[in-house]
């Protein structure tokens, strides 16, 4: 059993990420938390240098909140004993820091069959699995 899982949900993969949260509650800890982590990616971070327009900083925020309403909702549904986080970043990135941030015991990832361009710049689950400072389940 773990005493701290962080459970990554994709907004546009909710159906993986409730799958996914399915996993964290058979084996999370009686005393144990789980984290729901939502990455709203910074579009402009990636833009510098490509495009010449930014994102407007609404579209960030709506992000954010449209992730809050979701998280909080999945999270009463399945009756989850723990919180939310939001971050702003690159996916693997943000979910590994939190991992370390959090002394985490567990991070359960979903996944999707790698397509074309995961060979060229990777899958945010491979760049977990690769950098995570703690164990790392993938769930497919």
């Amino acid at each position: 059993m773990y005493k701290k899982i962080i459970v990554p949900i994709a907004m546009d993969q909710l159906e993986h990420g409730e799958s996914v949260l399915g996993i964290a509650e058979k084996l999370i800890d009686d005393e144990g938390e789980i984290v729901l982590l939502n990455v709203v990616e910074d579009l402009n971070a990636y833009a510098q240098g490509y495009m010449i327009v930014d994102f407007p900083l609404e579209m960030i925020e709506e992000s954010r909140r449209h992730a809050v309403k979701t998280l909080e909702a999945l999270k009463a549904k399945h009756g989850i004993r723990g919180r939310i986080e939001i971050r702003t970043g690159g996916a693997a990135g943000t979910i590994n820091a939190l991992a370390k941030e959090e002394n985490a015991d567990l991070v359960i990832i979903a996944s999707h069959r790698p397509g074309l361009i995961d060979y060229f710049i990777g899958s945010t689950a491979s760049r977990v699995v690769s950098h995570c400072p703690c164990a790392v389940l993938v769930d497919r």
